[in-house]
């Protein structure tokens, strides 16, 4: 982290000079690391057509952190990834197996997982007031140690897509045909699902649950109104992401509202932007 502190040194920030408001420069690193994973990750979600899943992926991880304060864990995050992995593979096991529409699977788990969660942080009276800041999410209390569990998880998503990239995204675009190239579809939306589960679980306490979904949908969808190949679509997910991420931070900083509402409504512009120059 010295590292980092000293290359924050060099801005023109007063929260950036040496031996001052930390919590600033932790927040800044992690929206670095989340905001290229997001931008990533919203790619597949789109092409898929599957912008709910990670809505219900984050209702599946309240209920995990439910459990974990139902059991006493010291740390319920873990709990919420683990619930969150199984949601997802069992979401995928349904879906292959069932005739439904993935949205309409995809509304049966999250309804389902809403009210466990619900039920399960109410039970004997217990108050809901303490997953409150679930909803709204805080990026300025970031844990050094989890930033570094998210770069891992970064380094395996860019691995990941640099080895079986076509693949992938064949099986999004066409399952059917995907199949027949002897390609293992089932296990590639799995270890997509996964990957979609652990992000959005790891990251909900900081973005928030109610517009964490859209993180995941919004870079992709602009990118697609302006993109020309999909070199450019992936590239343009992944920089507008990151450019919103770092002016949301800001803005909640110097202004006072949630760093997540704040990255989505500059998400949404830039949407606004890419639609009304998609012709050009």
């Amino acid at each position: 982290m010295e590292l980092w502190y000293s290359l924050l040194s060099i801005l023109p920030f007063d929260w950036a000079q040496p031996g001052q408001m930390y919590f600033m420069k932790h927040a800044l690193l992690a929206v670095l690391v989340i905001t290229p994973l997001f931008g990533i990750l919203s790619t597949m979600v789109v092409h898929s057509r599957m912008s709910f899943f990670s809505d219900a992926l984050g209702h599946s991880a309240f209920t995990g952190m439910a459990i974990g304060a139902l059991c006493g864990f010291n740390q319920p995050t873990w709990a919420a990834v683990s619930f969150a992995i199984v949601f997802a593979l069992l979401f995928n096991l349904v879906r292959r197996r069932t005739a439904l529409a993935s949205d309409t699977v995809i509304g049966v788990f999250s309804s389902t997982a809403v009210a466990l969660g619900i039920f399960l942080s109410t039970l004997n009276g217990r108050s809901f007031t303490k997953f409150n800041s679930l909803l709204i999410g805080d990026v300025l209390s970031v844990d050094p140690a989890m930033i570094g569990v998210l770069a891992l998880i970064l380094l395996m998503v860019v691995i990941l897509w640099a080895v079986s990239f076509n693949q992938l995204m064949l099986s999004a675009v066409h399952p059917a045909l995907a199949d027949s190239r002897g390609i293992k579809v089932f296990w590639q939306e799995t270890i997509f699902s996964v990957a979609i589960a652990v992000v959005v679980t790891l990251s909900m306490t900081w973005v928030g649950l109610l517009v964490i979904n859209s993180l995941l949908v919004l870079p992709a969808a602009a990118a697609r109104n302006i993109a020309r190949s999909m070199w450019q679509y992936h590239l343009i997910s992944l920089v507008g992401a990151v450019a919103a991420g770092i002016a949301g931070l800001m803005t909640s900083y110097y202004m006072g509202p949630s760093a997540g509402a704040s990255i989505t409504l500059y998400l949404a512009v830039w949407f606004a932007l890419t639609f009304l120059l998609r012709k050009k």
